[in-house]
């Protein structure tokens, strides 16, 4: 991969998750209201105070808006067909991910968009996993989306603190985030620990 992708991979995969769930972590902050294990991430998207829903939407349209040059780098260093498709379906999961923010809850497109975000970051971990099996971080990526099924399957058994669907939501993001810097094959992280761990030359 080129410095120049190398650069677009860091500052848009940083970009990103610092714009979605910064927005994510403000906006509770501003909603004494909210609670973790009572209520969806996406109240806050149609929270009566202004700033809560500004914070919420805006972070989730800027982070998806930002995810997509994530999505180029990806396919530009894409050397075989499963690598593009996780490409694409990277560049579909953050379409989805603006997508929660320009349809907040309560419209008519803001359960398929949701749900279709869950299922996009999940088959993005899936498929990475698949195609990068034999290493370390694909192992993860399989892994991850195993852990990401698992305690959706947990929430749905009623095996949960409480009602609310912010809890494996936030579990989704944060497995998302954590491939985005460290585990994905363009991750920013992931290429700062090769160069510092590279024997001199």
């Amino acid at each position: 991969m080129t410095e120049f992708r190398r650069r677009v991979a860091a500052v848009s995969g940083a970009g990103a998750m610092i714009a979605a769930l910064g927005g994510i972590v403000v906006a509770i902050a501003l909603a004494p209201w909210f609670s973790l294990t009572a209520n969806a991430l996406s109240d806050l998207g149609v929270a009566d105070r202004t700033a809560v829903a500004t914070a919420f939407n805006g972070g989730l349209l800027l982070g998806g808006a930002v995810a997509i040059a994530y999505a180029w780098a990806l396919w530009a260093a894409a050397r075989t067909l499963g690598a593009r498709v996780v490409a694409v379906e990277f560049a579909a999961a953050a379409t989805l991910m603006a997508g929660v923010g320009a349809f907040p809850s309560g419209t008519s497109l803001h359960f398929p968009v949701a749900l279709g975000f869950y299922l996009a970051l999940t088959l993005v971990l899936a498929t990475d996993g698949a195609v990068r099996r034999t290493t370390t971080a694909g192992r993860l990526a399989l892994a991850a989306a195993g852990v990401h099924l698992w305690q959706w399957w947990l929430w749905v058994a009623g095996v949960r603190l409480g009602p609310g669907l912010a809890i494996p939501e936030l579990v989704g993001a944060l497995l998302l985030a954590a491939w985005v810097l460290a585990g994905s094959p363009v991750a920013p992280l992931a290429r700062v620990a090769r160069d510092l761990t590279r024997p001199p030359e």
